[in-house]
């Protein structure tokens, strides 16, 4: 069978999906689900993994425009000597909540609403494994993320934010050197945010393994979905590390016990080990759905497959072991002893090969490749370009000598910087560009994105490149003013300017968001079509925005790419022909008989009762009682929340092709692959 062959049959050869009830409607007692599916109560209840992700990314965006007001207080502190706009106190928590909310609210989330939309569309499937969970991670999340921010209003303006910078050192994070209740909302809200992301770990990771579509082995999978399965193994094993050391830093602070006390004969460098166990691990968890992204962008704009799939693949497992071995080289200077420093320095620069496989693989992609240079393309060159500068830089921290001199000074920040701005946010962004269509069903302004992109781009170097010239004329990091007479000046205004060209860039963003929403209600909702960008994996082969229950039927792969092997072929001469536009292909989203799960209410009430005991460990254990209450309640509806079918509960449900579905709800069911 040719590929042309294929992309005619193949529609007829695909099985139909078990035919089932809608969405259960009736009223089923005190544990009935909500009804219904338009308004607000339809985003708050919902379990449809495309709406979570919508959630998240809208979450993330919002802690976005919060992390980068964060950021422009540092820069106008630190734009001339002797800065007064925040005193140093301020300063430190403005600091500490900007690098908080970066990592934790921004990069992670958005992560998140990349793995939570595409997945399950990626692999063919009708929804992740767990959708109840898939919902119940999101508000979990939404409610240690408002926790967290919260803590810049209670008590007064900062009064009460974490000080001791994102990693929190011990002892600086004891009640001796903080008293206040900053810390205690940094202990409880990163717990309350980790549980989210274990939770949303195991259900993707279920969802990969079993959910597949027929056909679909695992290395027929997209390279985004390898990378996003690979963090989700990142955060089931880094998580459980940084909520052991957040317990003991709650049980230090509030129950007076001494994990971190020196004088009871402690060791603050525990701490340390703890969290970059974590920390190092959770670079990976952030850089590595970007990489999927570019890996996306990157072939559909360069006309060619991905250049050495294996290869790419294999480095990102790869990445995902050794991500583990390195995280000492953040403590050289800790006094660990020169053997493990030599150890660790070898293990760092043993990590930059499988990143530099990537570099290579996207570079030879483009080699020779008909290039359109789109948005979501220039983001995604953007972050080949930028991420290499920073890892050349981290490869610098390798050389103990040389980290040794460079520590705590603003050349790690600037490092830190190109690889999370420059290898992550750029990439979030290109895919934000790249995926919008399939989203919510039309394009955005390819001018403004452009000129978003340049301006972004162009505040970014601006911001962060200056940055290695002040680290290594010595400039310390975390510091609220520098004198006159130290020669920091010009620098820093430099990167202060960069820095308010950046917040230009992202308002144009916002705006692009804006105006093409306006200009396509205005036109009368055009149809942008399943596939505007003619694209090569399995979510472009249904309508946009992607129907409630994903796929029509199923889909059956026979090869990677298997979208755009459809939709060409080869003639006698051996070249590529379009054999099918992607309109004849891709599914149009009018299957009306497709058993999906119900909405529930049970994961925000259940995330609700997590934050009170949250603010009850800070302040009273009486909010503790109340919040458990809530807890256990929320958790006993959900256990006796009916099955979506209300005529088939309790007893065995039979398909319309005669299959017998076990009496399992949709929680249990594997309903694709």
């Amino acid at each position: 069978m040719t590929v042309a062959d294929r992309t005619i049959t193949a529609p007829e050869e695909t099985l139909a999906l078990p035919a089932g009830p809608a969405i259960a409607r009736r009223p089923l007692g005190v544990f009935s689900r909500p009804q219904g599916s338009e308004g607000w109560q339809s985003w708050l209840f919902t379990v449809d993994h495309k709406r979570i992700g919508i959630m998240y990314g809208a979450a993330a965006l919002f802690f976005f425009l919060v992390g980068g007001a964060e950021a422009l207080f540092i820069r106008l502190q630190l734009a001339v000597p002797n800065g007064s706009v925040i005193g140093a106190g301020t300063y430190n928590g403005v600091f500490t909540m900007h690098g908080v909310t970066m990592i934790f609210l921004v990069a992670m989330p958005m992560a998140a609403a990349f793995a939570n939309y595409l997945l399950p569309l990626q692999i063919g499937a009708r929804d992740v494994a767990f959708p109840r969970l898939n919902a119940f991670s999101f508000w979990c999340f939404l409610a240690g993320g408002l926790l967290l921010t919260s803590s810049m209003l209670i008590g007064g303006w900062f009064q009460n934010v974490p000080d001791g910078g994102w990693f929190n050192y011990a002892p600086n994070s004891g009640l001796l050197f903080s008293p206040h209740k900053g810390i205690d909302f940094y202990a409880v809200g990163l717990q309350i945010t980790g549980i989210a992301s274990l939770v949303s770990s195991i259900n993707l990771i279920v969802t990969v393994l079993n959910m597949r579509t027929r056909g679909m082995s695992l290395f027929r999978m997209p390279v985004l979905t390898w990378m996003l399965l690979i963090t989700q193994f990142l955060l089931l094993f880094a998580i459980p590390v940084i909520t052991v050391a957040l317990f003991l830093l709650m049980f230090d602070r509030l129950w007076d016990a001494n994990f971190f006390n020196v004088a009871a004969g402690a060791d603050p460098l525990l701490w340390q080990h703890l969290f970059w166990i974590f920390g190092h691990p959770e670079v990976y968890i952030l850089v590595l759905p970007a990489f999927g992204i570019v890996s996306e962008i990157i072939p559909t704009f360069s006309r060619k497959p991905i250049f050495g799939y294996n290869f790419m693949v294999a480095s990102g497992i790869a990445i995902g072991f050794m991500g583990w071995g390195v995280w000492a080289h953040h403590m050289f200077t800790s006094g660990v002893g020169p053997l493990a420093v030599a150890a660790f320095s070898v293990s760092t620069m043993f990590i930059a090969v499988p990143t530099g496989v990537k570099v290579l693989n996207w570079l030879a992609t483009m080699y020779g490749g008909r290039l359109r240079f789109t948005t979501p393309m220039l983001y995604a060159v953007g972050v080949v370009s930028m991420f290499t500068i920073g890892g050349l830089s981290g490869v610098t921290h390798s050389i103990a000598p040389s980290d040794t001199q460079q520590t705590d000074t603003y050349y790690v920040v600037a490092h830190f910087h190109y690889v999370i701005f420059g290898g992550i946010i750029l990439g979030l962004f290109g895919g934000l560009h790249f995926w919008w269509p399939k989203i919510f069903g039309y394009m955005l302004d390819e001018g403004w994105g452009k000129a978003a992109f340049w301006v972004i781009l162009i505040g970014f170097n601006l911001t962060f490149g200056p940055m290695h010239i002040l680290g290594l004329q010595g400039m310390s990091r975390r510091i609220a003013t520098y004198r006159a007479d130290e020669g920091f000046a010009f620098w820093n205004m430099v990167a202060t300017v960069g820095a308010f060209v950046i917040a230009a860039g992202v308002a144009m963003l916002l705006w692009n968001i804006y105006k093409s929403t306006r200009d396509w209600k205005r036109a009368g909702r055009p149809d942008v079509g399943p596939d505007p960008w003619d694209a090569r994996s399995l979510e472009w082969m249904t309508a946009s925005p992607a129907p409630e229950h994903n796929f029509d039927r199923e889909i059956e792969v026979e090869g990677q790419d298997e979208f755009w092997h459809r939709k060409y072929g080869r003639d006698e001469s051996g070249r590529v022909v379009r054999a099918a536009t992607a309109s004849e292909i891709a599914h149009d989203g009018s299957n009306t008989k497709v058993h999906l799960p119900s909405p529930s209410y049970w994961p925000i009430v259940l995330s609700g009762g997590i934050l009170l005991v949250g603010y009850g460990l800070i302040y009273n254990l009486w909010l503790v009682a109340a919040g458990m209450v809530l807890l256990v309640g929320a958790m006993y509806g959900w256990i006796l929340e009916p099955a979506d079918d209300p005529e088939a509960a309790g007893h065995h449900g039979e398909h319309e092709d005669g299959r017998d579905d076990g009496g399992r709800d949709d929680e249990e069911a594997v309903t694709v692959g």
